[in-house]
């Protein structure tokens, strides 16, 4: 989704035309498979963070774009509500210094950007959701000033054909109906890029499938939408329903919806292509000129660009990437569960641990995907969504056992002997898998900490709700400005 958009209408003949294209890139897709030259000789990775912006108040703050055109850094882009930001990192590999130079490269690129946002009257929020959001900042007027998003808006509205209905059962109950996506704006999350060869992608895939639940558990940031206390990651289900094409009818038929988990574990890269032209109709069918048969013919590289531009209107948790740099074409796991902070380096041990993780899992002798039922695996993600750090999720030799036990026994040895086979630097490798140790023994994470400061502030100063969600999130910007893990934030 990272292209402008013309605005207009699409035609009959513009859908026509795209589908066929998107068949020819799939083709192209699938010779380029059995015998092109992928870049894959060292696993690069790659992070987006997703932010926020707000005032003195703490209220959403819409000024992107002034403080786009002040940064004119085109490491920083827009995002879709007029108070976000996105910040891309420089893809890097993580062998040695490698989590060491992440951290230094963010902390300068967001200290920039927050020197421009106190210059707008506005300041940086790294969380999964702002807890001082209300139904009156995400309307349609509020989303960003490029195109496509308004054209976005407009092909998801049309054809649900009504309002989106957002129903979140948890703590407390919300209930509601939007007439545009302008929800899905509240929010942000970091996305994990790790780049792989063609032939392990599925082994990739189905590991970051596997332990999707167990990421979301330990790293929930977003338990508060519209005033409510709601799931511990409540981004998942807002998305989920905020971006849903389907009615009620489509749904009952098994129609399935474009923020997705998945329904299977996958052989090939192509299994997730191929489902997507299959199962969706297109949102955006805009058309570029290349022949991609013609190009491959001549021995160059396509761009499949319509092929690239479905998969970006198809959200599902563990994205497939098809790109190409430097002239040369490349596959990425792109790992889309988690929200954004509190911390810089509680998103990097975030990353620690899923990469670790996740190659360790991946070139296991014996798959975990080959004892745990995929059905179970969603299962896991969407009850870690709605107890955090406190859920209990099924594991192949264990049965239902609680998520901290899972990691500190079983997920973080393999964690660390995932990172060594990075090459990373066990100084680097210590400190960050050492944070996601002690918040599983503190049983603290980002929503634990939110739920427990708006409790306070209730309880203990007296604060309505509104005030007291005010009052935690001007807290919360003090202690993200302090880079300590968010498992060590005093209360008040």
């Amino acid at each position: 989704m990272g292209r402008d958009l013309t605005p207009g209408a699409f035609s009959r003949e513009d859908r026509v035309r795209y589908r066929r294209k998107v068949r020819r890139c799939l083709d192209v897709f699938a010779l380029m498979l059995d015998d092109f030259g992928f870049d894959a000789d060292r696993p690069t990775t790659g992070l987006e963070i997703e932010l926020n912006l707000v005032d003195a108040n703490a209220d959403p703050a819409m000024r992107n774009a002034e403080i786009l055109a002040n940064l004119a850094d085109p490491t920083f882009q827009t995002e879709l509500g007029q108070f976000n930001l996105e910040l891309n990192a420089r893809p890097r590999l993580i062998e040695g210094d490698g989590f060491a130079d992440y951290e230094i490269d963010l902390q300068d690129s967001l200290g920039r950007a927050e020197d421009r946002a106190v210059k707008a009257d506005s300041t940086i929020i790294l969380i999964g959701m702002l807890p001082t959001l209300t139904p009156q900042h995400l309307v349609l007027d509020n989303l960003s000033s490029n195109e496509r998003y308004r054209a976005l808006n407009d092909q998801i509205v049309a054809a649900r054909g009504e309002d989106l209905q957002l129903d979140i059962r948890g703590v407390e109950r919300l209930s509601t109906h939007t007439d545009s996506i302008a929800p899905e704006a509240a929010c942000t999350s970091v996305q994990f890029h790790l780049q792989v060869a063609p032939d392990s992608f599925a082994n990739y895939w189905n590991a970051s499938q596997a332990i999707a639940g167990v990421q979301v558990a330990v790293g929930a940031n977003s338990p508060f939408l519209y005033g409510r206390q709601l799931w511990a990651e409540t981004r998942i289900a807002l998305f989920e329903q905020a971006t849903d094409t389907r009615p009620d009818e489509l749904k009952a038929q098994g129609v399935r919806p474009r923020v997705w988990f998945g329904e299977r574990w996958i052989t090939s890269i192509f299994d997730l292509f191929e489902e997507n032209v299959r199962y969706f109709p297109p949102l955006l069918p805009i058309c570029d000129d290349e022949d991609p048969v013609e190009v491959l013919h001549d021995g160059g590289v396509p761009r499949l660009s319509e092929l690239r531009l479905h998969n970006g209107t198809i959200y599902r948790w563990n994205r497939p990437v098809y790109d190409i740099m430097n002239g040369r074409p490349h596959l990425r796991v792109e790992n889309r569960v988690l929200p954004a902070g509190p911390t810089v380096v509680d998103m990097l041990a975030n990353a620690a641990f899923y990469l670790g993780l996740s190659r360790e899992l991946a070139e296991a002798d014996r798959p975990i995907w080959s004892q745990l039922p995929f059905a179970t695996a969603e299962e896991n993600f969407h009850a870690a969504a709605r107890r955090g750090i406190a859920s209990t999720v099924q594991w192949p030799g264990l049965g239902e056992t609680p998520v901290t036990e899972l990691v500190l026994e079983v997920l973080l040895p393999k964690a660390y002997a995932g990172l060594d086979r990075f090459g990373v630097d066990r100084t680097h490798r210590d400190r960050l898998l050492g944070i996601i140790e002690q918040r599983c023994r503190t049983g603290r994470n980002g929503a634990v900490w939110q739920a427990e400061a708006v409790w306070a502030a209730e309880h203990q100063r007296g604060m309505d709700r509104p005030a007291a969600l005010r009052y935690m999130l001007q807290c919360y910007g003090d202690l993200q400005h302090t880079n300590e893990p968010v498992h060590t934030w005093p209360i008040d």
